[in-house]
């Protein structure tokens, strides 16, 4: 995936103002002892929000930002993907067209989970932007029994 703007995540969000050199810092020191992606970790300490890293990401990357607390999701789209594995990956099918799959994913990085989604559908996927926090919810509405 080719970066549109050439910047870390964090240097990313300290330029937004988003969080101060001192937040990333302690950041990577946690991420370092205990593991994790930048953004959650971040979250966590609770110096930035979800959305943020959203946008963030959005920006870094061109991944377009697809807020879905307010999106109608088609269920049987949804079911595309099992439920296990959209659970696993943190994503959720929201809409095809053709021979496209549109995923919302909290990391769109993750080339492991589009290629599973590929191969598993059989379709191309177009990977918009998430929260995990929207992706859990979504997932909770659509593969409820």
């Amino acid at each position: 995936m080719k970066k549109l703007i050439q910047k870390q995540l964090g240097q990313l969000l300290i330029d937004n103002k988003l969080i101060t050199p001192e937040n990333l810092e302690e950041a990577l020191s946690v991420q370092k002892e205990k593991g994790g992606l930048l953004g959650q970790v971040l979250v966590s300490l609770g110096y930035t929000t979800e959305e943020a890293i959203a946008r963030a990401l959005t920006a870094q990357y061109g991944f377009p930002y697809l807020p879905l607390s307010g999106y109608e999701i088609d269920q049987e789209i949804a079911k595309m993907i099992p439920e296990n594995v959209a659970k696993q990956y943190g994503l959720i099918a929201v809409d095809r067209i053709g021979n496209i799959l549109t995923v919302a994913m909290s990391n769109p990085l993750n080339s492991q989970a589009i290629e599973d989604i590929e191969m598993t559908t059989h379709l191309k996927v177009q990977a918009f932007v998430s929260t995990t926090a929207d992706v859990v919810e979504a997932i909770k509405r659509c593969y409820k029994t």
